[in-house]
């Protein structure tokens, strides 16, 4: 079934977004300038550095290019080998490859869904240079244990928490226990800005760095567009800038992120309440000890057949679910390009039988009902017979 967006009944997600939204971002259009390079990207990096608890941030065009920096301002390059998982969007392991270092696909756990702790030693190298665990769909990687593993190799540890802003591991915000930590704001994330992404670190040293990736290398200590001077450029950069407007629109969204989160979290709790009494499902999982922002809903089915069987049926009712994630090693890229087949149990055990279902702050009470009636009525007339 081809569905275009306006025939979903219930979409993955829908953007959380208000009068001020708009305000905000009118103002800056209607000054008529500094629509790059303006205030706005200096105030939307001073909110999120406070509301994450690290000394710096810097603002890009996406969470990718903030990754793919962030390889950079390490000197991470050729040869090198970077832990990642396999079990993520592919961006995580397409950065190693745009800075020609080596994806190393470590598995995960079963519990948070991020690298497994256990078994990280396994796959350190002498080659091995970092460590990038990702935070799936808003729930922490268990990032104090892999943290002590870096500091014990003496690894640089980057944390893909491109799904995660807003959500803590024992007490602390995500993006403050890394040397570096990465978020995005694509428009299906929990602050989002259509497009977008930051990196967050206590370095004074990557900080400058980064700056100087993002915009082409120049130490911009004045205005581009607004000065007469001239340019002083100190390496080579790229074009990564977030511009104005989409910063305006990320101080509006990051001033109502806690309601966006407990809006997020009220709505998978009764989403979970209606599920679960079908034996076949798990839900997801929520700790004391690691906050679940769900930036996505994953429930887990028991076998593949049946998630299949699901999702095809939750389509037939106009319901948009997504498979997050296929595992990366798997891609004919990655098998062919990396010259190995890489057997990771729990990852693709995980990937067969995950399902993302649609959660969102303004999901409506007949949405939640039609969801969780449809996926009851799948049950009872394919499984109860």
């Amino acid at each position: 079934m081809n569905t275009s967006t306006n025939d979903w009944k219930i979409p993955l997600y829908r953007i959380f977004t208000d009068e001020e939204d708009i305000k905000i971002v009118e103002k800056v259009i209607r000054r008529g300038t500094d629509w790059a390079l303006g205030p706005e990207i200096s105030e939307f990096e001073n909110n999120i550095k406070n509301y994450v608890g690290t000394d710096f941030c810097v603002a890009f065009n996406s969470g990718t290019s903030a990754l793919h920096a962030t390889y950079l301002a390490y000197d991470l390059g050729h040869g090198d080998e970077i832990i990642i998982p396999s079990f993520s969007f592919v961006a995580t392991a397409n950065s190693t490859m745009f800075v020609n270092a080596i994806p190393k696909f470590a598995d995960i756990e079963e519990t948070n869904f991020g690298l497994d702790p256990t078994l990280l030693s396994n796959s350190i190298t002498s080659k091995t240079k970092a460590i990038v665990p990702m935070d799936y769909g808003g729930l922490s990687c268990k990032i104090s244990e892999i943290k002590k593993i870096a500091r014990d190799n003496n690894l640089i540890l980057i944390e893909d928490a491109a799904e995660s802003l807003g959500s803590s591991s024992y007490g602390q915000k995500v993006g403050s226990v890394s040397d570096s930590s990465i978020f995005s704001f694509c428009g299906n994330k929990v602050l989002t800005t259509g497009e977008g992404g930051a990196v967050v670190t206590n370095s004074k040293e990557i900080y400058e760095k980064l700056k100087l990736i993002r915009s082409h290398g120049r130490l911009d200590d004045t205005n581009y567009f607004n000065s007469s001077k001239s340019s002083t450029y100190l390496g080579v950069g790229y074009n990564w800038r977030m511009s104005s407007l989409v910063a305006a629109l990320g101080i509006s969204q990051i001033s109502k992120l806690d309601k966006i989160i407990k809006l997020r979290q009220q709505n998978a709790q009764i989403i979970s309440n209606k599920l679960s009494s079908i034996p076949e499902i798990i839900t997801p999982k929520t700790s004391t000890n690691y906050e679940n922002i769900f930036q996505m809903y994953t429930i887990q089915l028991s076998d593949e057949k049946l998630r299949n069987d699901l999702q095809k049926f939750l389509e037939s009712k106009k319901i948009l679910s997504k498979i997050y994630f296929e595992p990366i090693h798997q891609m004919d890229f990655y098998k062919n390009s990396l010259d190995k087949n890489d057997t990771l149990p729990i990852t693709e055990k995980i990937s067969k039988t995950v399902l993302t279902l649609p959660i969102f702050p303004n999901m409506t009470k007949e949405e939640i009902n039609y969801l969780s009636e449809s996926i009851h009525e799948f049950f009872e007339n394919n499984y109860r017979q």
